[in-house]
């Protein structure tokens, strides 16, 4: 086996980062140093974004990707709409959080897709709700963030 040492891959003709391809069924090297096929495509993070709910408009996004807008369904209820579509067999996940400060000390881990008919291909109502001893209910959050993992379409 070779190794091969760069600073810069180009492709023929192309500038530096330019339409570099990677298989799905490329090899890596894992920690333990075994050469491991993964679909690294398959495994990256495809949305995520944070943002703030608590204006009473659309979430206002600090920061995101794979993202093009976001939708003020009504209290508690925002849908980003994604810049890809994920595969029409609904086949992606997420995972959030959020909470009443944007200091992120009182997180609150209770998002869920709306219904299974805002489960879509290119975006997903999340309803942000806290369901502790006191203030329950379905709120707009000052905090809140989300990762989506899926196939694209």
């Amino acid at each position: 086996m070779s190794t091969l040492l760069a600073d810069t891959i180009r492709k023929t003709g192309g500038t530096a980062g330019v339409d570099i391809r990677v298989k799905n069924t490329s090899v890596y090297e894992s920690d333990g140093g075994t050469s491991v096929t993964q679909n690294l495509v398959q495994s990256l993070c495809k949305v995520w974004y944070v943002g703030d709910m608590s204006g009473g408009a659309a979430l206002s996004a600090t920061d995101s990707f794979g993202t093009s807008s976001f939708t003020d369904v009504t209290t508690g209820i925002h849908k980003p709409n994604f810049t890809n579509n994920f595969r029409a067999n609904k086949a992606y996940g997420f995972a959030g959080a959020h909470g009443h400060n944007t200091d992120v000390t009182d997180l609150v881990y209770s998002q869920h897709c709306h219904n299974d008919n805002d489960f879509v291909t290119g975006s997903c109502e999340i309803v942000s709700s806290y369901a502790g001893a006191s203030n329950q209910g379905i709120y707009d959050y000052a905090y809140v963030t989300n990762q989506f993992v899926g196939d694209l379409a």
